[in-house]
């Protein structure tokens, strides 16, 4: 069952559930990924309503936003997925189907090809409308020394999606 919502009605449930972390879903053909954002949020730019999520050029999941320019993000909010959320933060589609080891439902999206995860209740549809790679030159040291250091210096494109739907969804 489907419960029509306003783009902003949920954004502090959004930013609670950023850590632990939420579901950031893309498919290219068939292949569906989904990974778990800590970083992101929703807000107006050029007078639309976007989700704005950061992906490493390492991460499988780059690849299939690259080539589908479309994502969902689905936001567990009475669920317990912390055993999901936790096994999709921390494997790639190259070692596991996430969906299969998890037991995740993918549930066609209402507006893009790209699939929900059924087993949350709060899902964003969204189409990339702007894409850019972080500048290294310009990211304080002190961030560089946090996030980009070692074998983990892969950089993030920010990924500006205009949010075509949002609801709540449950099961009946």
């Amino acid at each position: 069952m489907y419960k029509e919502i306003g783009v902003f009605d949920y954004s502090n449930n959004v930013l609670e559930k950023m850590k632990p972390g939420i579901f950031l879903t893309t498919k290219k053909d068939n292949t569906i990924n989904t990974m778990i954002i800590g970083w992101g949020g929703i807000m107006v730019i050029w007078g639309r309503p976007l989700f704005l999520v950061l992906v490493r050029d390492s991460r499988a999941t780059f690849d299939l936003i690259e080539s589908s320019l479309e994502f969902t993000v689905s936001v567990p909010l009475k669920k317990d997925l912390k055993e999901a959320i936790r096994i999709c933060g921390t494997k790639s589609l190259r070692e596991m189907d996430k969906f299969k080891y998890c037991n995740l439902t993918p549930i066609t999206g209402r507006k893009i090809e790209t699939p929900i995860i059924g087993d949350a209740e709060l899902h964003y549809e969204c189409k990339v409308i702007y894409k850019q790679t972080l500048d290294q030159s310009v990211v304080p040291q002190i961030v560089k020394d946090k996030y980009y250091y070692g074998n983990n210096n892969a950089n993030h494109t920010v990924y500006y999606g205009e949010i075509v739907d949002q609801y709540i969804y449950e099961k009946e």
